[in-house]
């Protein structure tokens, strides 16, 4: 009888040893792994604003993995009376975590994907104008709401990303200031230094040596796990050549400057010029004209201005708070990262929103140190618009003073500053001056 007894335990204790791994096993095959750190990582910051940084909630899956007092999912968000959300921004790479239609969009909150790497790369800059461009949408349209943005634990890409929009929504906060906003709501910040170095690198400013990136954190060290596990897919860095000499491109007219934005943004940016300007959709620069007869009574008329003739590429630029943009003959629009402030007035200061210019984009190619060198430069000869009002039908006399005092000269004030903190000479061209 004891004999058989013992025989039942030992029978019961295999059974059960063998479900325990036939789970684990089933949950692997499923892809149901918490990410490392998962566990221990803080599940969300304090606000910003409308925008609320946050590691990615699991969906109710991974309940059997995750101890009850440690799990962290949307239906628990909803349940415990927080914050209400309108949008959520998922920037992890790979769709195993929850499931949006279930989770999200049945409970009409927005749910936008933009898939980024958290290895070895930091997000592309057609990503962050996607993210950019979502909050905007957001902010304008649902006030009363909020944002959740998520990677994986909520600190290197989340941070990364809103970093860049309250880079583009506040024209005097320094890169060091976001850093430090971001940090202060989820802390330790962002903990990755090639993330923070290609913020300060974007924005054309030169990091302070009192800027330290913070170590990483505790509950994201493993001795286990050989491998950073900070996303869902490897990815690999690009092998840059040793002969510095090859890796340096010979400038040309036909290359595409800027980068991508969404179509519904330049949707919205082609109405805005075609609204300013009463015209339908097209591009809205100036446009050679023969010198037949009607021409050339036009020119005996009214004064005119003679310039030489640049070999270059017609872009017009248009100036908004959120940055600057190229418009190419198609009437498509490019981002660059660019400044320009309407004034130098620390106390009062603002940059150009819906600023456009007409110009020419060329290639000059000079001698420094015996060596035969290339840069960029945006040549502006007319003013279209400035801050939203059309100065298309004024003399072009008119215009090109306006154009030199409010565009050109408050530039050129800016760069005489010694300690202001963004470098022009990074930009990608020169600019108007």
């Amino acid at each position: 009888m004891i004999a058989t007894k013992r025989h039942l335990e030992d029978r019961i204790e295999n059974y059960e040893e063998q479900s325990k791994r036939l789970r684990q096993t089933s949950f692997r095959d499923q892809n149901v792994t918490i990410p490392q750190g998962w566990l221990d990582c803080p599940r969300f910051g304090q606000d910003i604003g409308f925008i609320i940084p946050s590691k990615v909630p699991l969906s109710e899956s991974y309940n059997d993995c995750v101890p009850s007092g440690k799990r962290y999912n949307f239906k628990e968000w909803f349940t415990s009376g927080r914050t209400k959300l309108g949008l959520v921004i998922d920037l992890t790479n790979t769709t195993r975590y929850y499931h949006p239609n279930t989770e999200l969009r049945q409970n009409g909150i927005k749910y936008v994907k933009i898939r980024c790497s958290g290895r070895d790369s930091v997000p592309d800059n057609v990503s962050v104008n996607t993210f950019v461009y979502e909050v905007n949408q957001f902010e304008n349209n649902f006030s009363q709401k909020y944002v959740l943005v998520h990677c994986t634990h909520g600190h290197n890409r989340t941070g990364f990303m809103i970093v860049h929009y309250l880079m583009r929504s506040r024209p005097m906060m320094s890169v060091t200031e976001a850093l430090k906003m971001f940090s202060d709501a989820r802390p330790p910040g962002i903990y990755k230094p090639d993330y923070i170095d290609a913020l300060y690198s974007f924005y054309h400013e030169v990091k302070p040596e009192s800027v330290i990136c913070p170590p990483t954190p505790e509950w994201k060290r493993s001795e286990e796990v050989k491998v950073d596990d900070d996303d869902d897919d490897l990815s690999y860095p690009v092998v840059q050549g040793n002969n510095q000499e090859e890796n340096v491109k010979k400038l040309s007219n036909d290359d595409i400057l800027g980068d991508d934005i969404p179509y519904g943004q330049e949707v919205c940016y082609q109405k805005l010029i075609n609204d300013m300007l009463n015209i339908s959709m097209q591009f809205p620069g100036s446009h050679p004209v023969s010198l037949g007869r009607e021409a050339l009574q036009l020119l005996r008329q009214r004064y005119y201005y003679v310039t030489w003739k640049a070999d270059g590429t017609r872009y017009m630029m248009l100036l908004t708070r959120d940055g600057c943009y190229l418009v190419n003959r198609e009437f498509r629009f490019r981002r660059v990262q660019m400044r320009f402030p309407c004034k130098y007035d620390p106390s009062d200061y603002k940059v150009h929103h819906y600023t456009l210019l007409d110009g020419e984009m060329v290639i000059d190619t000079f001698e420094e140190g015996g060596r035969r060198c290339q840069a960029r430069r945006y040549l502006v000869y007319d003013l279209v618009a400035i801050n939203g009002q059309s100065v298309a039908e004024r003399p072009f006399s008119e215009r090109w003073n306006i154009l030199e005092r409010e565009v050109i000269r408050p530039r050129n004030d800016e760069k005489k500053v010694m300690n202001h903190w963004y470098r022009y000479e990074m930009e990608p061209f020169g600019g108007t001056d």
